[in-house]
């Protein structure tokens, strides 16, 4: 019976023991000693696509956008609800605001703009302006395609900027006559000279190799001139006219033409060519360069 009783002691002291070591869990970690720990949740709930955070930046003015005509811009000018609002850009180029006027905006870039009014309202009226704009709503942009297209014309732009590949598509495609090459030509900015015209391989742009650093923008001019042509005559599998690609030579045009025929050569070859407006008679080697318009003449071999 005494040893039942002290075995019953024992235990009752070990089991308080361990009551007594655990720590009080309604307690906070900070009341038993320990850092407290930073909650994690067991799952976090999707954003919406496309949702920012409370704290999340305004985003840039938009890289690189030239002002224009019948632009509409938000100007917001911090403290100053006079100044902060819609303004159109007229037909010359300027927008009228109070105390300042009219302000020559067109061909500035939003910044640009910004620094300009900044610097106006700073000159007299409000001792440090914060000023932001912003393009409210862009006019109707469009490029002009021309030449040899399937439907010439005003080509808008979806944004601000297009591609080459897509102004050509959305203009129906080169015609059977179009050149193999593209030529682009940027308007010229206030005060600027007018920049080179761009002219690119039709061929390299639609197979990706070239034409990835042209984007079009308002006003710009795309031309499609029709094609240069030759001509080659005598003994070739396909005499006629082809279209002529810079740098083409006899030996690739007598490719160009099915190769010679059973009875052609390609020595003694010799070409009619317009020369300071007259037709002459030359002979021409095979890795001679071809020229708009010459007739390529392949004679017959001796037997």
């Amino acid at each position: 019976m005494k040893t039942k009783l002290l075995w019953s002691l024992v235990i009752a002291m070990a089991v308080g023991g361990a009551v007594h070591a655990q720590p009080n869990q309604s307690q906070p970690a900070a009341a038993q000693g320990q850092k407290p720990q930073p909650y994690t949740p067991e799952f976090e709930i999707p954003r919406p696509e496309g949702a920012q955070g409370a704290s999340a930046q305004p985003s840039a003015p938009t890289e690189g956008y030239v002002i224009g005509p019948q632009d509409n811009l938000s100007i917001i000018v911090s403290d100053e609800a006079e100044l902060t609002g819609k303004y159109r850009v007229d037909t010359d180029g300027t927008i009228s605001m109070p105390y300042l006027s009219r302000v020559p905006v067109a061909g500035l870039s939003l910044a640009e703009a910004q620094a300009k009014i900044t610097s106006l309202l700073r000159a007299g009226y409000i001792r440090n302006p914060q000023v932001r704009i912003e393009v409210d709503q862009f006019k109707a942009r469009n490029v002009l395609v021309t030449g040899e297209v399937r439907t010439p014309g005003k080509v808008t732009l979806p944004g601000t900027t297009m591609s080459l590949l897509e102004a050509l598509a959305l203009a129906g495609s080169p015609t059977a006559n179009a050149s193999n090459e593209v030529i682009v030509i940027h308007p010229p900015k206030p005060g600027e000279p007018a920049p080179e015209p761009i002219t690119i391989n039709r061929r390299d742009l639609e197979l990706g190799r070239a034409g990835r650093d042209v984007t079009l923008q308002d006003g710009d001019i795309v031309n499609v001139p029709v094609a240069k042509r030759f001509y080659i005559s005598g003994f070739v599998k396909n005499p006629g006219s082809y279209v002529l690609d810079t740098g083409t030579t006899v030996s690739q045009a007598i490719i160009l033409a099915g190769g010679l025929s059973e009875r052609g050569t390609d020595r003694r070859i010799r070409v009619n060519r317009v020369v300071n407006g007259h037709t002459v008679d030359l002979p021409v080697e095979l890795d001679e360069k071809v020229q708009a318009n010459d007739e390529i003449k392949i004679r017959a071999r001796f037997f």
